[in-house]
């Protein structure tokens, strides 16, 4: 079962008022389907969102829809449910919003659909059910999207989700629009606006799970990468020091230089600090390590200037 189809099923069983059914069934109706003056048909592959229509048309308007089951010739294994409702037809697309009273679409519902919060909630609950749909964050990047036919529409869903902060862009398609949400924050806010509430402590266990190992991955590949620094900088070092030694050079130092190019000739692989606090601790003479890179930057300037008269 994927990741979206849980979720629909989840709210599915949530229970609403009799104002946030009327604020679903618009949703999903208008983003589903067919409708014409003696026949709305609305199609869905989830059998728990086809039972959740039916109940809810029965609820509101008392009437008795029907269910058809046919074969998906989309190249999917699930089947499609043809939801066909054939009573009061004019009467539930004028109070669901779909048309005003002249029978003309509306092009974004009326305000009584979205009066409060929950109704807005509610109808953005229809919207997913009809065409709504999240990447599983175990196995994919993270991504929501609505796929919605109508420019207005879309930018009117973009608006809605924005209202709660959610940042989604809308990007037009060969057919149609999506409305989309890609940073993993905001997907999980989209799901508590659901109140899926199951899939939000799923998705935010396997996101911050995530998280943890990309932070993980970045500290080790900066560690690695400290790690090479401090090589690449202790080799250039005794290069300095080969030079010198091989030039008869070593004699024209300082005993304190002679020093620090001792313990870096014993201690190859140590950085700078670990270097400054092992000739510490055994000389008993206090070193810092901006102290012992002063030093090597001395004996790296000596060098340059013997190169320079060779």
């Amino acid at each position: 079962m994927s990741f979206t189809t849980t979720i629909k099923e989840e709210i599915s069983r949530i229970k609403n008022t009799r104002l946030e059914s009327i604020s679903e069934l618009s949703g999903f109706l208008r983003n589903n389907g067919t409708c014409t003056d003696s026949s709305i048909d609305l199609v869905t592959e989830n059998a728990t969102v086809a039972k959740r229509i039916y109940q809810l048309m029965k609820d509101l308007y008392d009437i008795t829809c029907e269910i058809e089951s046919r074969k998906n010739m989309n190249f999917s294994k699930n089947n499609l449910y043809l939801i066909m409702i054939n009573e009061k037809v004019d009467f539930i697309l004028k109070d669901l919003s779909i048309v005003d009273e002249n029978g003309i679409f509306l092009e974004t519902p009326s305000p009584y659909i979205l009066d409060s919060e929950d109704e807005i909630r509610a109808y953005l609950r229809g919207v997913f059910l009809a065409k709504g749909s999240i990447n599983d964050p175990k196995t994919a990047r993270y991504h929501m999207e609505l796929l919605i036919d109508e420019k207005k529409e879309a930018e009117f869903l973009s608006q809605l989700l924005n209202d709660f902060d959610l940042n989604s862009r809308v990007l037009s398609r060969d057919k149609g629009y999506m409305v989309y949400i890609k940073v993993a924050e905001k997907i999980g806010d989209f799901l508590r606006i659901l109140n899926a509430n199951q899939a939000v402590l799923y998705y935010e266990d396997i996101r911050i799970y995530r998280d943890h190992k990309n932070m993980t991955n970045r500290l080790n590949n900066c560690e690695q990468a400290n790690i090479d620094k401090i090589i690449e900088t202790a080799t250039k070092q005794i290069e300095d020091i080969e030079y010198l030694k091989e030039n008869l050079a070593l004699e024209l130092l300082d005993d304190k230089t002679k020093e620090v190019i001792d313990y870096r000739l014993k201690y190859p692989e140590a950085s700078l600090l670990e270097l400054s606090e092992i000739i510490s601790y055994e000389t008993g003479k206090p070193i810092t390590k901006s102290g012992l890179n002063h030093r090597f930057r001395k004996i790296r300037e000596f060098v340059s200037k013997m190169k320079g008269k060779i």
